[in-house]
């Protein structure tokens, strides 16, 4: 087990696999920023399936065990059932997870499950559909992603997250028919409270609706109880509707930090690595990817990179610390 500074272990690996998205949602790529001039990353400088492979391979032999991928909109990807076949071989990896905007999930869902993919998160923030359509500044509608939904419960993926980033005096009024549409379905609805990632989403604290705020939302409706956590590190607080309809979860990054249990690092899709979600700068492992150095070269600068990680971002958040560079959501993958 290899550890930080403060001892957390290195259990998890976000992997971006793409930096473009087909949606333009105001609080990751909005669109003034992200339009039609926008100088995505060029092929050439993007990981090939190959390349991420040995990234994770490095990071397994460290200690990790759960691997999502994510973007950008991984979905976009060509042939992405193509890198989970790769990444389930992986010895030490026992579960692989994908977080979509759904959209294109219904086509591919099939082909990612037979691939070894195990579970996948489907971003949606509001079941009105212009509200929805206002939010991801897109032309897809609501049918399309639950479409995704459907797929991947037909597919027998072996659990299904629906999230949605709940932004004040925006969607606060889609937390319970959210809750209410997935309810008797098995699928788990998450809230996330708005989160001061990247330089471009306008976040500011009067914005985001707090975990209590969402939960006392819920509780008003239906009667919760708390359950525990799956597993050490998990990030989102669960609860269950007291008929046992439904479970909720909510993450609360800015209101109640949990960088004390974080036990995640990420790789963007130009190959660098991040030691935390608001980190500003990353380690390229390109380098030593295409240089042709041994894999133990690759393990060795990963090992040093997380036995020497003191983030704690969430924790030390203030009016100074807000003003910190960070990379993008959509580069990052969230």
């Amino acid at each position: 087990m290899t550890t930080d500074r403060f001892q957390r272990p290195l259990r998890d690996l976000r992997i971006s696999v793409t930096d473009r998205c087909n949606f333009r949602c105001q609080y990751c790529m909005p669109r003034e920023l992200f339009g039609a001039d926008h100088a995505f990353l060029p092929r050439a400088q993007i990981l090939s399936y190959e390349e991420i492979v040995r990234v994770a391979t490095a990071f397994a032999d460290l200690g990790v065990t759960k691997l999502r991928l994510t973007g950008g909109e991984p979905l976009l990807r060509r042939d992405l059932h193509r890198l989970v076949e790769g990444l389930a071989a992986i010895p030490g990896i026992d579960d692989i997870a994908l977080t979509t905007n759904g959209v294109l999930l219904a086509a591919q869902a099939q082909a990612l499950k037979i691939a070894g993919l195990h579970r996948v998160t489907v971003s949606l923030d509001a079941l009105d559909n212009t509200l929805f359509q206002a939010m991801s500044d897109t032309r897809y509608n609501v049918t399309d992603v639950l479409a995704g939904v459907q797929a991947a419960q037909e597919a027998g993926f072996e659990r299904i997250k629906v999230n949605a980033v709940i932004k004040r005096g925006v969607n606060e009024t889609q937390i319970l028919p959210l809750v209410e549409h997935f309810r008797h379905t098995g699928i788990t609805m998450r809230f996330i409270e708005f989160m001061d990632v990247g330089e471009t989403n306008g976040w500011c604290m009067g914005d985001v609706v707090s975990a209590q705020e969402i939960l006392a939302t819920i509780a008003a409706a239906y009667p919760i109880e708390t359950v525990g956590p799956l597993h050490p590190g998990e990030v989102a607080k669960r609860w269950r509707l007291a008929d046992g309809s439904a479970e909720v979860g909510v993450i609360s990054s800015v209101t109640q930090p949990f960088c004390q249990g974080c036990t995640r690092a990420r790789l963007s899709a130009e190959g660098k690595v991040f030691t935390c979600l608001f980190a500003n700068h990353g380690l390229d492992l390109r380098p030593v990817l295409r240089d042709g150095s041994p894999a133990s070269a690759l393990s060795e600068i990963l090992r040093k990179l997380w036995t020497q990680r003191e983030d704690r971002y969430s924790e030390l958040r203030s009016a100074g610390t807000e003003l910190h560079p960070k990379a993008e959501m959509s580069y990052l993958g969230g």
